[in-house]
């Protein structure tokens, strides 16, 4: 089942995919014209989910979230169900005061693998077969109320993860706001600010109360975050596309390749063309 709403003014498009078995489909790309956000469920038994060529498990009755420049396929596709839209049907950034994800379940930058308990899963189901009757539903308000559903579904699922990965005595939503806050920031400048001292700064915070705070809410460091962002974005340009090392270097706003290949090789023990050449090879199935 393939069901699609689309606004041919604006270029928005909301799509519900359930049961496809070509459902392999690939949204990288800044030359692709559909970008999409992707919230998918596995109804299924375990399975593996591919992100950006690395295989994670992807259990039962979980969803996960994906941004609209992650590549992704699915060992079973049919057993998945998945919303998708672009940011023109729904951009969550403008509507972040409503539904409270930017920068924790879109952007946060590690995958958020979300469990359903019995109570979640039914009431995740009964807004699917709303999505499905409104989607068959032509009328002069149905865009409307797919976006009214979307909404409440971006809403549940930012609950859900918030009650898996905040513990309570955590959720603290002066200092959340802040980690959402840093996480967007990074998403949206990582290409030519590399330093905590900007968006602490850009924040009015110090890099130390950045550093507090995602000791509570993250493992990582502020830095490590922006390195392992720049890192996921040049891996997917040496990858999928055909750009050479020193225009990637440029486009990350790094200014010298060597520095470049030198922070790259660092993380991840390989060149950025041995790199590339892997990933070829293990694609061709070598």
């Amino acid at each position: 089942m393939k069901l699609t709403i689309s606004d041919r003014k604006t270029g928005g498009d909301l799509l519900l995919l359930s049961g496809e078995t070509n459902f392999d489909r690939f949204f990288y790309s800044r030359d692709k014209e559909k970008k999409y956000f992707t919230i998918a469920w596995n109804r299924g038994e375990h399975q593996t989910i591919t992100i950006d060529g690395i295989k994670h498990d992807f259990s039962h009755n979980t969803i996960v979230s994906l941004m609209f420049d992650q590549t992704f396929s699915f060992e079973r596709p049919a057993d998945i169900v998945a919303w998708q839209f672009n940011r023109e049907f729904y951009c969550i950034i403008d509507h972040d005061a409503e539904v409270s994800c930017v920068g924790f379940l879109f952007g946060m930058g590690d995958l958020l693998f979300i469990d359903l308990d019995d109570n979640a899963n039914y009431k995740l189901s009964l807004l699917l077969n709303i999505f499905i009757e409104e989607l068959n539903t032509r009328d002069n308000i149905q865009s409307e109320m797919i976006t009214i559903l979307l909404k409440r579904l971006i809403i549940f699922v930012t609950k859900l993860a918030k009650s898996e990965y905040v513990p309570e005595s955590k959720l603290n939503d002066q200092k959340l706001d802040i980690f959402r806050r840093f996480n967007l920031l990074v998403e949206q400048n990582f290409r030519s600010e590399h330093s905590v001292n900007y968006y602490a700064m850009a924040m009015n915070k110090s890099p130390k109360t950045l550093s507090n705070i995602f000791a509570l809410y993250n493992q990582k460091t502020p830095q490590q975050v922006i390195r392992e962002r720049i890192l996921t974005e040049a891996k997917r340009l040496l990858y999928y596309t055909s750009k050479s090392v020193k225009q990637i270097t440029y486009e990350l706003g790094f200014e010298d390749p060597a520095y470049f290949s030198s922070f790259f090789k660092k993380l991840t023990q390989l060149p950025p063309l041995e790199f590339r050449n892997n990933a070829e090879l293990v694609e061709a199935g070598k």
